[in-house]
Formats: C-alpha cells, sequence, structure tokens
C-alpha cells in the first residue's frame, strides 16, 4: 500500500513518513517488545488531502494575514483553516488504503465479531528539520470503533495540526508549515485495567540505575492531564528490587465507553489500593531495561495492564536529561532558612525559585501570568505553554512525575512541583512564595537571591560587571538559537563550539547522505549553522570541535544501524581521530564546511579542534588530511587538540612537536580515564570528582607543559563551572583560557579577575 504501512514494516529510521510515534511503534515491534499491533496512515497521505483539494495556497493566504502574536487573530485563523480542511473530501485511494487495514486488523483481533476498538493517535513528522518537540500538539482519540469513524478521527488528526498552539509553535520556531507533516497510527485498543508512564532513568536527580514507574487505574490519559495522582515505584536496575512504593488515593478514573471514553468512581475498596503488583513492577521495568538498551538513550515510555498482560504502548527519548550535575545541596539549603514549608507536592522539574503567586483557575486567565510570577494552577494542558514559558516556577494541585506540567517543566527548564493537592487553596494571589524543585516544598517568603540555585536565563549583558582579566574566558555552545544573544555578553570567544548538536540537527547518518549523493546538504547545513556562531562571535575566535559522537548515538541517526557497530563500550570505542582517519570521507565534510565559514563568508575568526587523540601519530595523520582540505595552519587559522586522554597528559610534549597551536583540556573524560571512574554509573559516580588529587597532578603538569612550550592551554569541561576553588588553581598555574558554560560566564570572570588581582598582590 502507497498511504498506509504496518508497525511490522516501519523502523526508527522512518520518523520522516511515520512521525516519531509511528515510527517508534515499528522499531518497538521488530525489537519483539510486547506492543498492541496497529498500522500508520503515512504522513503522504495527508500530503496528498491538501494537495487533492488544493489546500496549501488557501492556507498560506489565511496565515500571511494574521498576526500570531494576538491570540483573537490566531484563533479566528485556526477555526477557519480547519472549517477549509473539515469541508474538503480524502481522496479515495487514500481512504480505501485506511479501510482495507482496519478490516485486516479487525479479523486478525476481533474475538467478538463486532468491530475491533482502536487507539488513533496524531504522530508529527517534521523532516529535514532542526530537532522539534511537537508534544501535546495535536490530537488522539481512544476507543474508537467502525471504519468510518476511524475515517473521520484520522481526518481529525490532520486537523489538529492546525490548532492555535501548533500553529503559534512551528511558526515562534521559524517551521514551514507545510514542511511539518502528520502520520496517524492506528492501534488495537486495550482496555487498561492500569496504565501509565515509565522512565529508564529517574529525570529528576538524573540517576541511572533508577527505572521510574508511575500508575493509575484506567486509561493513561488522565496521568498525562494531571487529573489524577498516580501511584509512584522506583525500581533498582542493578539489584532488581524495588526502592520506593508511594500509594496515591484515586477516586475516578477513565475508561472506555460505546464512542469513545468516560469518567467513571473507582470502587471506595480499590481507591487506595496499590495499582500494579510487585511482580508486574519487576517485569515491567524489565521491559523497560530492554527498550533503554535497544535505543542506547534513557526513554520516556508508556505502558497498559490488562487481562495479566503488560503492552507497551508509546516509547520516546527523554529530552530533558543534560549532563549539568546540579549541586543539590546548595539548593536545598537556598531553602532551609524559610522554616517549615507550608505545602509539599512531587518534585517535578528541579532548582529553587521566589516570587509572587499568580493563581490562574483557567486558561482564559493565563494574561494574569506575568514573567518572574509563580503559576497556581489545578493541573495544566498544552494552551497553558504560553504561560510557562513566562513562569519562574509553576505549582499544580494534580499530577505526578509524568504529567504533562511536568514534563514541559523540564523541557523549559522552570521549577515545578506537581500533585500538592490544596495548592490554590493555601496559596493566594500576590503572596511571595519559594519553590524548591529538589524535594517538592513551597515555603512562605521568599530565599536570598544570593541563596537561590537554579538554570534561570542569563542576567542582560547590559547588566554584566566588566571584570578586566588577562586570562580568556571562553562559553561552551552548541545551540544555534542561542549564538546572537550569548555573543552580547562580557565573554572572549567561544573556546567549545560542539558539532554534535548542529549535526543531530540534520538528521540523518552522513553515510547515507553520501551513498545518496546528497553531501552538499549535510555542508551546507553544517556550514550554516557553524557561521551562525562565527559571525554572530566575529572577531572573537570561535574554536569549532569536530564530531565526537560515538557509535551509539550515531546509531541513532537516521540510517546510523547500517554503518555503525554495536559496541559494548562505546565511550572507548570508535570515536574521535581514530574515526577522522578511518572514514575520512564524514571528515572532509566538516572540513569543507569549515572552509566555506571561512572562505567563502569570510569568517577567518573559525578554528579547529580534534577530540580524543590517543596517539602521536593519530594527530599527525589527522593533520595530513586538514592539510590536503586546503586548511593550512597560520596566525588566522589555529588548530587545537583535545587533552582528555591519560596519554596526552604522558607525552604532550610529543604531541605539541606534532606541530598544534594549543590544547583544550576535557576535563570530564580525562577525569573518568584517570580514575577509572564512569560519571554515568550510579554506583561509582559519587567518586568522581576533578579535584582528586591524582586529576589536580595531571591539569598541573599539562598547564606548565604548555607555558614552557608557549601554547595556549584551555579547559572546556564541565568542572570550571561547578567548582571556583578550582579556578583558582588553574589561573595561578598559568592557564591561558577557561570556556565555561553560559551560566557560568559572569561569575568565573569575576572569580578569575580576583585571583589575578591576588597572584599580583604576592608578587
Amino acid at each position: 500500500m502507497k498511504f498506509v504501512k504496518w508497525f511490522s514494516e516501519l523502523g526508527k529510521e522512518d520518523v520522516g513518513i511515520a512521525g516519531g510515534k509511528g515510527a517508534n511503534l515499528g522499531e518497538l515491534t521488530t525489537a519483539h517488545i510486547p506492543v498492541p499491533q496497529g498500522f500508520v496512515v503515512l504522513a503522504s497521505a495527508y500530503f496528498e488531502y491538501l494537495d487533492y483539494n488544493k489546500l496549501r495556497p488557501h492556507i498560506h493566504q489565511i496565515l500571511s494575514g494574521t498576526d500570531i502574536l494576538d491570540p483573537h487573530q490566531l484563533n479566528v485563523a485556526s477555526q477557519k483553516i480547519q472549517k477549509l480542511m473539515q469541508q474538503a473530501e480524502i481522496p479515495d485511494d487514500v481512504s480505501r488504503e485506511i479501510f482495507t487495514a482496519y478490516q485486516e486488523l479487525n479479523q486478525k483481533y476481533s474475538k467478538s465479531g463486532s468491530d475491533l476498538s482502536v487507539a488513533v493517535r496524531s504522530s508529527a513528522t517534521a523532516e529535514d528539520l532542526p530537532e522539534a518537540s511537537f508534544a501535546g500538539q495535536q490530537e488522539s482519540y481512544l476507543n474508537i470503533t467502525g471504519d468510518a469513524n476511524v475515517i473521520l478521527k484520522v481526518k481529525e488528526c490532520w486537523l489538529s495540526l492546525f490548532g492555535a498552539r501548533s500553529i503559534f509553535y512551528r511558526q515562534q520556531q521559524k517551521f514551514d508549515h507545510f514542511k511539518v507533516g502528520i502520520a496517524v497510527p492506528v492501534q488495537k485498543m486495550v482496555q487498561s485495567e492500569v496504565s501509565g508512564v515509565m522512565f529508564t532513568v529517574d529525570p529528576i536527580s538524573k540517576n541511572k540505575d533508577t527505572v521510574i514507574i508511575e500508575g493509575a487505574f484506567g486509561l493513561g490519559d488522565y496521568i498525562v492531564q494531571g487529573v489524577v495522582t498516580p501511584d509512584h515505584y522506583e525500581v533498582s536496575k542493578s539489584d532488581k528490587k524495588i526502592l520506593v512504593k508511594q500509594i496515591n488515593k484515586q477516586e475516578v478514573m477513565e475508561i472506555r465507553s460505546l464512542h469513545g471514553v468516560k469518567e467513571i468512581k473507582v470502587a471506595p475498596k480499590l481507591q487506595s489500593k496499590q495499582k500494579l503488583s510487585d511482580a508486574k513492577i519487576l517485569e515491567l521495568a524489565e521491559i523497560g531495561k530492554k527498550i533503554h538498551h535497544h535505543y542506547f538513550f534513557p526513554q520516556d515510555i508508556e505502558w497498559a495492564y490488562a487481562d495479566d498482560e503488560l503492552y507497551i504502548t508509546q516509547a520516546r527519548p527523554i529530552t530533558t536529561l543534560d549532563d549539568k550535575s546540579k549541586d543539590d545541596q546548595a539548593v536545598n539549603g537556598a531553602t532551609t532558612s524559610l522554616g517549615t514549608p507550608i505545602l509539599k507536592g512531587a518534585p517535578a522539574s528541579p532548582g529553587t525559585v521566589s516570587g509572587p503567586v499568580r493563581i490562574v483557575p483557567d486558561v482564559k486567565k493565563l494574561d494574569k501570568v506575568k514573567p518572574g510570577d509563580i503559576m497556581v494552577t489545578d493541573m495544566t494542558t498544552p494552551d497553558f505553554v504560553p504561560a510557562m514559558k513566562r513562569a519562574a516556577g509553576i505549582i499544580t494541585n494534580r499530577g505526578g512525575l509524568t504529567s504533562h506540567a511536568a514534563i514541559v517543566s523540564r523541557e523549559l527548564g522552570v521549577t515545578c512541583v506537581v500533585g500538592t493537592t490544596t495548592a490554590t487553596k493555601v496559596l493566594k494571589d500576590g503572596m511571595v512564595v519559594t519553590i524548591n524543585g529538589n524535594t517538592g516544598e513551597i515555603f512562605k517568603g521568599g530565599a536570598p537571591r544570593s541563596s537561590v540555585k537554579v538554570a534561570a536565563p542569563l542576567k542582560p549583558a547590559s547588566e554584566e560587571k566588566h571584570y578586566k582579566t588577562a586570562t580568556k574566558v571562553y562559553v561552551n555552545l552548541a545551540e544555534t538559537e542561542l549564538a546572537n544573544d550569548i555573543s552580547k555578553h562580557y565573554v572572549d570567544g567561544v573556546g567549545l563550539l560542539r558539532a554534535e548538536f548542529m549535526i543531530a540537527g540534520i538528521g540523518t547518518h552522513p553515510k547515507k547522505l553520501i551513498a545518496d549523493g546528497k553531501e552538499k546538504v549535510f555542508i551546507e547545513k553544517l556550514a550554516r549553522d557553524i557561521g551562525i556562531f562565527a559571525k554572530a562571535f566575529m572577531p572573537r575566535p570561535v574554536i569549532y570541535r569536530a564530531t565526537d559522537f560515538k557509535t551509539n548515538e550515531y546509531r541513532a541517526l537516521k540510517g546510523g544501524d547500517k554503518y555503525e557497530p554495536e559496541e559494548s563500550n562505546p565511550m572507548l570505542g570508535f570515536r574521535g581521530a581514530y574515526r577522522y582517519i578511518k572514514s575520512p570521507e564524514v571528515f572532509n565534510l566538516e572540513l569543507e564546511a569549515i572552509k566555506i565559514v571561512r572562505n567563502k563568508h569570510g569568517l577567518k575568526n573559525l578554528h579547529l579542534m580534534i577530540p580524543f587523540v590517543s596517539t602521536v601519530n593519530e594527530m599527525l595523520e589527522v593533520k595530513k588530511l586538514v592539510a590536503a582540505s586546503g586548511l593550512y595552519r597560520s596566525a588566522q587559522f589555529k588548530l587545537y587538540m583535545m587533552c582528555e586522554i591519560p596519554a596526552n597528559v604522558i607525552l604532550l610534549d610529543d604531541f605539541i612537536d606534532v606541530g598544534i597551536d594549543g590544547i583544550s583540556i576535557g576535563s570530564n573524560d580525562l577525569t573518568m580515564l584517570i580514575l577509572g571512574i564512569d560519571r554515568d554509573n550510579a554506583e561509582v559516580a559519587p567518586n568522581f570528582d576533578e579535584r582528586n588529587p591524582a586529576v589536580l597532578w595531571a591539569l598541573e603538569k599539562i598547564i606548565k607543559t604548555c607555558a614552557k612550550r608557549g601554547i595556549a592551554c584551555g579547559i572546556c569541561g564541565q568542572a570550571p563551572s561547578e567548582y571556583p576553588e578550582l579556578v583558582e588553581k588553574l589561573v595561578n598555574w598559568g592557564i591561558t583560557s577557561i570556556s565555561v558554560n553560559p551560566d557560568a560566564i559572569a561569575r568565573t570572570r569575576e572569580i578569575v579577575h580576583h585571583c589575578e588581582e591576588n597572584l599580583i598582590t604576592k608578587k
């Protein structure tokens, strides 16, 4: 069939035609995960529907005359477009394929002879666009029976692509409305006795040994919507033991009805019972581990339990994890002076923040929320997102770790506490409160500004104090949308421009693009993104670190499984300089992109850094590749090497002899490899510390060797952002630059300034 594919015919590389949801259902099916069977109405069916009815010019005309920042105009435009689409006909060949697939599914799984109940879900596609999350923007429909109703709901999913919040999101992200398509998975409905969500790592503490499971009676929508507060279970992967069981009372649940779903009361004797047995909790955790292992990435998984069987209905990567470790003690300490908490809920998004309360009873009152306010509401829906972006913190009555409020808050980096039960009654408009998103506690009054530790937006550049320093203070960057804003701050350049985020944005494995004859696509998109940084910081230096993807990360790109081996330990595998030597055709694409930025656009502030160089000969061979491409070391083009392997420290003089302009210490990998500690392994991570005497010895040796040899020496790991006392040591040893995360620019420069003053005083 042209417009429909069965789950068994799809894999993770099919996001462009089946959307993330559809592609993952296919991938899970072929991986022998227990998935209720079904098919996907491909995005091509949606585009055929647009073209058949000549809808594109009409939609474009409506949107071109709309100010999407005006809520009234936006809603009117959305209604006009959806009415236009509602009146349009679905092409016969599309309808025929959907009918045929539904009938086949019906014959195979309907035991009673009546029409099979299915779930009809939206699955947005954004092929060739940057990574984007369309979660919660399109509609899904449960318990749909009969071929005519399935067709109707497929069309409703298409219409939802032009809901007001979907239009707003695409416009804000500068996405072409007609490059975003929509596929529709149609899946055998599971009448869940219990359902819920599972994270294969703890999204709050980042503990990779913990599986988080939340479950409630009935269908799972009520958990995501925050209507009920689910049971919360935590399971240790290594010990296969249940660590935490938090049983929450549930008074209502959502179940199937004759035409869709309905709410009913939970029987009084069941309301306070554990939703899932211990045996099923452990079985579900094992399924989660299997899915995590299959994808190599932490997963956010939806599950259902019926007739003593567990089913997986959806899996997606967790997009809210980052490598930035938080000093939880400092965060929690920020609230100790405020006394006893007046409310407690579930910690949903970490950080500590203070501000005035704004009670939001419903979506009509979102305008009340101003920047810096604490938004307090019963529960959130996707319509709340614009206000959630403005809020400094969020508190809800209902919901758990996987409710809409929790997931979106983590995505936005907004401190959040959910499931307080009574926040809208206890808190009053205008009252100043402090939220601790790490503990779930809410305090009356504001914490001292100096003690609050939260991932807040940077202060405006105009408010920064310009401390002069001899040591350069650089910034680590990866996302193009931050380039212009960060460049306005008092920073000396980009010490680490990561390639991986830009290549992930391209989305396709470079070898697949080469095989498809689309090398130019890769080169042009990479050059465009690199150019954004170089232009924003001109004439300050921008040091581009060539790709340091590991094989498991490369496999996640479209077509990656065809070109990447499966390694037991990717961190010590096929990566860095050795990869460039073995696969020079990919490295050459990066070099071509650099040449375009430097030569065609005249941005001579762009330089190159080589990561993970194991041997002196590897550095020599990579230099040959760089020179062969037409890039030569000069006063205008510097070649740097990452120093992140013990061999780099031991043989540093030999590496310098090869001919490099400087090195940058990658303190994360260097610490792991010196101490033999995997910082991502929860069992040993507490012992990971860049301040260990062995690591400090290596740092001092590197810096003093570089100073003796007259080359630049910087550091671009996490350590300087976390430990001011380490910055002092680095400056005293003679480091020439320190590159930190954007939020640490101002405080790092201040620390460096005072360290340099102390040095002068001592002399």
